[in-house]
């Protein structure tokens, strides 16, 4: 007998939002601004933790550069966004699944300012309940920023799916023994997410839609 699941919590960067390639530049510049050392491959790697994770892991050796560092990553990011990057056919999938009844929350590495500002571009405060970002909570793969959305709505772990691109998204939903979807179109490859025994990896949105329309929709009668 399977129950259908109530809550769907979504990663934004690399899951929802097509913002992985400006990330990486936007670290690469700060890093070539500052005379640190990075790759690419390293960069995209992080994408998912808290920026000050993401500067202690990216840059461990210069502490005193952080904030700077961070700044202008930020500064850049910003600078050269576009004003709507939704994955093709997110929206749809989206608004779908709320007229179809589904509650649905993010949790994400961005701050609060950077969420706030991206929530707006895209027109989509209604579309979630509630969301949590690193800068208000702890990071993933931490699940506090999981259990905060659970309080706040009343539901079990069981009652929820975790969707996100990357290892920190679903070790953070198994931490609290919730089920989680990976996406394989974001930053880490299905090996990965492999790992985390998740009930589906998604290789499109399209994919993804079915299984979370399925999901929504799943029979309570055995």
């Amino acid at each position: 007998m399977q129950k259908p699941v109530e809550l769907i919590i979504f990663d934004w960067d690399g899951t929802l939002f097509d913002s992985v390639g400006q990330i990486v530049d936007s670290l690469l510049f700060a890093a070539q601004q500052f005379e640190q050392p990075l790759t690419p491959e390293a960069a995209k790697s992080i994408i998912g933790l808290g920026l000050p994770e993401v500067a202690q892991v990216l840059f461990p050796t210069v502490p005193e550069l952080h904030t700077d560092l961070l700044k202008c990553y930020g500064d850049h990011y910003v600078a050269h966004s576009k004003d709507d990057a939704w994955f093709a056919g997110i929206a749809e999938m989206l608004y779908g699944l709320k007229n179809q009844g589904a509650r649905l929350a993010v949790a994400t590495g961005k701050s609060r300012r950077g969420l706030d500002r991206v929530l707006a571009q895209t027109n989509s405060h209604d579309l979630f309940e509630i969301t949590r970002a690193a800068s208000e909570t702890k990071s993933k793969p931490d699940p506090l920023m999981l259990r905060e959305i659970l309080q706040f709505t009343g539901l079990r772990p069981e009652q929820a799916i975790m969707v996100g691109d990357t290892s920190y998204d679903l070790e953070m939903a198994q931490n609290i023994a919730m089920p989680r979807v990976g996406v394989a179109y974001g930053v880490h490859t299905k090996n990965i997410l492999q790992q985390f025994n998740p009930l589906t990896i998604a290789d499109d949105v399209a994919s993804l839609d079915q299984f979370l329309n399925l999901q929504v929709n799943a029979s309570d009668v055995a």
